[in-house]
């Protein structure tokens, strides 16, 4: 009796940590996010500069395409410019990594391509935060763009909207999207 109390014991403390990282934060987010997927929606710059008057004048439409247990692939549309697709990707159970692939219209990939970062701390299960990566700075770096060597990128998912997020030194530009109203693809 003893015994088979102590195997109950060891088994339940066994299990406690796989438990426990189910529901860390960016494993929440991620599952909020994978909760979207096939679906599409509208948004508009919520915040930005005068350099980004393309985006305000473009319908902006984003798709939650494709989602696995470890990526979810989010085509984002700029106007008629199909370009763009963030791809967000578990790196275990506490840590998320944002990609942006950029592809031609035949589908070769852009020079500028494949940039982004990892989260580095525990976010909320509504925002994760992605600073850039090494081989973003380097991909920044040769292509005459230091200046986003400091880019974080953010994304939040609440029942209402999802937000991407560009930020750094003396700039943020935000895209909201209306997760209240989807839209035909």
């Amino acid at each position: 009796m003893r015994r088979a109390i102590l195997g109950l014991a060891t088994a339940a403390l066994a299990l406690s940590p796989a438990a426990a990282l189910a529901q860390t934060p960016a494993a929440e987010f991620f599952t909020r996010l994978s909760a979207l997927c096939g679906q599409t929606f509208k948004g508009e710059v919520a915040a930005g500069n005068e350099g980004d008057q393309a985006f305000r004048d473009a319908d902006l439409i984003m798709t939650v395409a494709s989602c696995t247990p470890t990526e979810i692939r989010i085509p984002f549309h700029v106007g008629e410019d199909r370009s763009r697709t963030w791809v967000v990707s578990r790196l275990g159970e506490d840590r998320l990594r944002l990609k942006h692939d950029h592809r031609h219209e035949d589908g070769t990939e852009d020079e500028l391509s494949q940039y982004g970062g990892d989260t580095v701390d525990d976010g909320t299960a509504e925002r994760q935060a992605f600073p850039a990566d090494a081989y973003s700075i380097d991909l920044f770096t040769r292509t005459d763009r230091a200046v986003s060597n400091t880019n974080v990128w953010a994304i939040e998912v609440n029942d209402e909207t999802y937000v991407y997020e560009l930020s750094r030194p003396g700039r943020l530009f935000r895209v909201a999207f209306d997760l209240t109203a989807p839209v035909a693809p």
